[in-house]
């Protein structure tokens, strides 16, 4: 029987580890320095946690969730999402009692349901980055400048920022009574999915317009936009962020038909688009989320996040043409004498006791395989032992010859 990963699933070999390093490395470094301070929640969680929070119209629930019942007849889900179980941590440990507001970051690995393509996987690993317990526009402003910096960081390069503002409770009404009135007579202009979008969220009805027919999307671009009907406090929010942002030096797109697919997105919402696989790819999004916590027995909580999947900067990073970086070893022993290999064993556990990387064969290499060897894995000392003594070699310096290994380890 031939046994494969699961469809949808990948294996992140060791040759392709040291990209993922360093995108996890500059993300915790990153988040670290903004304030943010690690958080981890189980990979599953209640699946009413979901339902509730996403809508139980949207895709998420309707087609994705890996949902089960366990011995115990409850209902669980293996996390699509990472905000909802950090907003559910948060009022669970009563952190809303703590200074305000509480700022994490989560990564770790989220699971959807979904025709895997390059890039997008039924397993995959997330960035989230949240604010909890504040409205200051200026919140808004440096989850979305952060992420920026990380690319900065990264060096991926081509990426665009698009950004709305979709309202409160105050002023989506009326512009869902607009919005409605406008979809009635236009209905025979728009596709199935589209139509079967409405019936769960008006808003919904914009999720993914680039991806529609051409059709739809010209008779979607003279439909009621947000932004016409924003209350004065959501306006003045709203150019309180773009503000924020000009003065960090943040360039961005306002995008009027821009909305979140899931239910808990209010006032600014965003999304960082990148050039890839010959189109435009999606590498983060977010928005603020005030009404979040409350919905699942907080306190009125306002917030800020934003999601970004690790494969996909991983991805641009590769499409680039970024080099892994090399594992680093500091000294390899080549044995030419196998008497000497118990020595050799116990000063490589000296040295790693020290904080240095030693390795050595075993695969019973000659010793011109072994030299070989030395040279493939970039070692930056090479010690040549035998019987009567050894040979500390570094490359582009004269041999130096010592009357015992112990002596050329100490030199080390």
């Amino acid at each position: 029987m031939k046994y494969e990963a699961p469809r949808g699933t990948q294996d992140v070999l060791p040759a392709q580890q040291p990209l993922w390093e360093r995108v996890l490395r500059e993300t915790e470094e990153l988040c670290t320095a903004y304030g943010y301070r690690r958080i981890t929640t189980p990979l599953f969680e209640d699946t009413e946690l979901f339902t509730r929070t996403s809508g139980e119209g949207s895709d998420v629930v309707q087609k994705e969730m890996y949902t089960f019942t366990d011995r115990g007849d409850r209902s669980l889900t293996l996390r699509p999402e990472g905000t909802a179980s950090v907003a559910r941590a948060y009022v669970e440990h009563g952190l809303y009692r703590e200074a305000q507001p509480v700022k994490t970051y989560l990564i770790g690995p989220m699971y959807r349901y979904a025709a895997p393509q390059r890039g997008k996987f039924r397993e995959f690993w997330q960035l989230n980055v949240e604010a909890m317990g504040s409205d200051d526009p200026a919140l808004d402003a440096e989850v979305i400048q952060l992420y920026a910096e990380l690319l900065r960081r990264l060096g991926i390069e081509g990426w665009w920022l698009e950004l709305n503002s979709i309202g409160d409770r105050n002023c989506r009404p009326a512009y869902l009574e607009r919005l409605n009135a406008w979809l009635d007579e236009h209905a025979d202009e728009l596709d199935e999915d589209t139509l079967a979008k409405r019936k769960t969220s008006p808003l919904r009805v914009f999720d993914n317009l680039p991806q529609k027919p051409e059709a739809v999307q010209r008779a979607l671009a003279e439909a009621p936009k947000i932004g016409e009907s924003l209350c004065a406090d959501c306006r003045a929010h709203f150019d309180a962020v773009r503000s924020y942002l000009d003065a960090c030096g943040v360039e961005y797109r306002l995008v009027p038909t821009l909305v979140r697919g899931l239910d808990y997105y209010t006032r600014t919402t965003f999304e960082f688009m990148a050039k890839a696989l010959g189109a435009a790819l999606s590498l983060a999004g977010g928005g603020r989320y005030d009404y979040l916590i409350e919905e699942i027995g907080g306190p009125r909580t306002p917030a800020v996040g934003i999601a970004s999947g690790i494969e996909r900067l991983v991805l641009s990073l590769a499409e680039q043409g970024a080099e892994p970086a090399r594992p680093e070893v500091d000294v390899f022993f080549v044995v030419e004498d196998n008497g000497m290999r118990p020595s050799v064993l116990a000063s490589m556990a000296e040295l790693r006791r020290a904080g240095r990387a030693a390795e050595t064969d075993y695969a019973g290499r000659s010793l011109k395989g072994q030299l070989t060897q030395a040279g493939r894995v970039g070692a930056k000392a090479t010690v040549i032992v035998r019987s009567a003594g050894a040979t500390l070699r570094r490359p582009g310096e004269q041999d130096v010859e010592f009357p015992s290994l112990a002596e050329a380890v100490e030199a080390l």
